[in-house]
């Protein structure tokens, strides 16, 4: 029973997804906004359900330490992105949702995450310490990445499209292979930082979940996934219904499933930065930044190459520039060793920014 009532979150997950396929032939034929309510409920169960994929892979985290939990974390929240967005193209192709996933999933992490979480953690703490080497290196590999995968495009010829795809597949698993060697092995001291060790209370959380069992965690984990494919299968369909003729930017899907795959991400970060543990935010809004560019890329790129039916991916002017002002304002704030509310800030008036720029349909 106690191990039911931790998987509520999951059970209210799998109920809503069990009525709306039962429910599915009337609110599709019951015009938009009926559609609209579906998919909002949809959304909500899928937020639940990557809250507790999250939740079980901060378990597992927990267990293995950094730099390796901070990877089970972000590969986490990539694997639920990866799922919705090719359920989403298996529905209704768009030749730009990849690319806009991408580009919103990097504003929220960088800006987004890291913003409010250095706002906040500064206003507490002040400044607040991490490693700089692992901020160097997250972030010539996010540029690096970007860069091939979503900027370089633009100046290749359709009719070579394939070529340079499978190129960009070979390019991000290399990129991404020698980044795992380093992160896990003679550099993996670039992504931690040695905080005081804090006493912890009988019933604190991180206590109790040490008892859990690795292998429960692992299979609630792998269930989770699965729930959320099948709930990504019908929500695809009632957002179709619910956006098709409504004026709503292209923008609005990929905010949708960058938003869902990054929510347990920003609890995660928050809870790092309110506790002074500034790397573990560093470490999951920049690995999520770069693990979204790397292996969804590949993914979607080898799927584009499956089907004979290319993606847009190359950026469109606003997207590049506001990336390459992030990116900046990135290397500036991230290069001492330390930061403070007007870094965080900065990058929260940037998330500002790009929200405003989405919602005017540039």
């Amino acid at each position: 029973m106690s191990a039911l009532k931790e998987e509520l979150f999951l059970i209210l997950a799998a109920i809503v997804g069990v009525v709306a396929y039962v429910l599915e032939p009337h609110w599709a034929e019951g015009g938009r906004a009926l559609a609209l309510i579906a998919a909002a409920i949809l959304v909500g169960a899928i937020v639940l359900a990557s809250m507790r994929v999250a939740h079980h892979a901060e378990v597992l985290a927990e267990k293995v330490g950094d730099p390796y939990g901070t990877m089970i974390l972000t590969s986490s929240a990539v694997l639920v992105e990866v799922v919705i967005l090719a359920i989403l193209m298996s529905h209704e192709p768009s030749p730009t949702l990849v690319r806009d996933t991408i580009y919103a999933a990097v504003m929220l992490d960088l800006n987004g995450i890291l913003g409010l979480a250095a706002l906040m953690g500064g206003l507490k703490h002040g400044e607040q310490p991490y490693n700089d080497d692992s901020a160097r290196t997250y972030s010539v590999m996010i540029l690096t990445a970007m860069g091939i995968s979503m900027v370089v495009p633009e100046f290749i010829p359709e009719a070579k499209w394939h070529v340079y795809s499978l190129f960009t597949i070979g390019a991000m698993v290399l990129l991404y292979g020698v980044f795992l060697k380093m992160q896990v092995g003679a550099h993996s001291y670039f992504f931690s930082y040695s905080y005081p060790e804090k006493k912890r209370r009988k019933g604190d959380t991180v206590v109790e979940e040490a008892h859990a069992s690795t292998m429960r965690a692992i299979v609630t984990l792998v269930v989770g996934v699965v729930l959320i494919g099948a709930l990504a299968e019908v929500m695809s369909k009632a957002m179709t219904i619910s956006l098709e003729g409504s004026g709503a930017p292209p923008i609005v899907a990929a905010l949708i499933v960058a938003a869902i795959s990054a929510s347990p991400e920003i609890l995660t970060a928050l809870r790092a930065a309110l506790a002074n543990r500034m790397q573990s935010v560093v470490n999951i809004a920049l690995g999520a930044s770069l693990s979204t560019v790397i292996l969804t890329v590949p993914v979607m790129e080898a799927l584009a190459l499956y089907n004979g039916q290319p993606f847009q991916m190359a950026m469109t002017p606003v997207q590049t520039v506001m990336v390459f002002i992030t990116l900046i304002v990135a290397a500036i704030n991230l290069n001492d060793g330390e930061t403070n509310a007007i870094e965080g800030m900065t990058h929260f008036v940037l998330f500002a920014t790009f929200i405003m720029l989405a919602l005017m349909g540039v």
